[in-house]
């Protein structure tokens, strides 16, 4: 019996006993099958409080694809389309722009900095790790170019296929527009509204871009202007896996809300593999209070009242 097919063992929690439940009437597979089978792809740990979210991507990527279950469950091993459809709706693509803003500060003063130490022609490189939708990507592009600081190149990396697309169209709603501070209103411009429904066929979307049509019922009201674009790349990476997405080491990596979701050894080997890719005196930022466990003999960790960075000090 081999990692994809074997049962697990060990008594079911309440809730679920609850959530399976709703799975039966598809097929006798347990969701602690389905749990086992998403972390062992992308080492993804989905907490028991969202495994609503979990049936919800199970069935949502079955129905779509004309498939029950069951037949879904048989067919993940040999198709690589189906695999990634379900990936996608698994994965949680929360994001926002200018989500925690003294990183981006310290982001853009060490920009700055480099800028006055290095040769001219020497480009910043940022790389933000699970970048989702796109929001923090954008964010750290407009605040440079706010600066006129033009000599930089951010990678937006996820293991969503359909987040990176998103990504790339830099297209998103009014309500994200609203994030936006005034200074920054400069790097947007309309776009046509179109419903979801008329874009795409409803039973494509993700469930949170299915949440997303019901609470705006708008897609892409504006979008990142194309000035932008030159600076940004994004790419379609597993972080659970040991090849970097780039063979470019990087100057400020900006990893956040993304760790909570790994195992804690799993969170260990990650740091480990980018500080790997951070360039000597670079830095690696995390979320407020993630990975306080970590303690890298190749880096230290910077004391700032409001961001958890750790910068290189030896190779």
């Amino acid at each position: 019996m081999n990692n994809f097919t074997k049962a697990v063992r060990g008594p079911f929690t309440i809730a679920e006993f609850a959530l399976t439940s709703t799975l039966m009437q598809f097929a006798p597979v347990n969701l602690r099958q389905w749990q086992n089978y998403i972390e062992q792809e992308i080492g993804f740990v989905l907490p028991e409080r969202q495994l609503q979210w979990l049936v919800n991507a199970i069935e949502g990527t079955a129905i779509s694809n004309g498939l029950s279950a069951q037949e879904l469950w048989c067919q993940l091993p040999k198709n690589t389309e189906l695999r990634q459809c379900l990936l996608d709706n698994v994965l949680i693509h929360e994001s926002r722009f200018f989500r925690h803003q003294p990183s981006i500060d310290f982001v853009v003063k060490c920009a700055l900095q480099h800028k006055q130490v290095s040769d001219i022609d020497s480009l910043v490189r940022i790389w933000s790790v699970g970048c989702a939708n796109g929001q923090e990507v954008w964010s750290l592009a407009m605040s440079l170019s706010a600066k006129r600081f033009l000599d930089y190149k951010i990678l937006g990396t996820d293991v969503s296929e359909q987040a990176i697309k998103n990504a790339r169209l830099g297209q998103y709603d009014e309500r994200q527009r609203g994030l936006i501070p005034q200074p920054f209103q400069q790097f947007i411009e309309p776009f046509s509204t179109k419903r979801v429904k008329d874009k795409v066929s409803i039973n494509s979307l993700s469930p949170a871009s299915k949440m997303m049509d019901v609470n705006s019922n708008t897609y892409g009201d504006w979008q990142v202007a194309p000035i932008l674009q030159s600076y940004v790349s994004f790419a379609v990476h597993n972080i659970f896996e040991k090849e970097p997405p780039t063979a470019h080491l990087q100057h400020v990596i900006i990893c956040q809300n993304m760790l909570l979701y790994f195992r804690k050894f799993d969170q260990r080997d990650i740091l480990n593999r980018l500080s790997e890719q951070c360039a000597l005196h670079g830095y690696i930022i995390l979320a407020p209070g993630e990975a306080l466990f970590w303690r890298p003999s190749n880096m230290r960790r910077i004391a700032h009242p409001q961001v958890n960075v750790w910068q290189k000090i030896s190779a």
